[in-house]
């Protein structure tokens, strides 16, 4: 599992649409597609229903979500943190 695999998971759950959760994070739409698709591959269960162009959420997806936007959370106050630490400046 891949944290950019989370990021893209929890953008098409937030959007229901894989074009504009690749839109919003700056990837092409196949690299979307690629992102969920292992990431169900890892899982082994469907995290999305895909029919004629609509999307939604899974049981299975509906289970992960909020996991993904802890993850998530998590690795941006630990990037936040870091780079705090890394702007101070030792005494003199």
């Amino acid at each position: 599992m891949q944290f950019q695999q989370l990021r893209s998971f929890r953008e098409v759950a937030a959007e229901m649409s894989f074009t504009r959760a690749a839109r919003n994070l700056h990837y092409s739409q196949p690299s979307v597609t690629a992102h969920i698709k292992n990431l169900e591959d890892y899982i082994g269960a469907a995290l999305f229903h895909r029919a004629g162009g609509r999307v939604q959420l899974t049981e299975a997806g509906m289970r992960l979500l909020p996991h993904a936007e802890k993850i998530i959370l998590i690795a941006e106050a630990a990037c936040i943190d870091a780079a705090s630490a890394g702007q101070t400046r030792p005494a003199a």
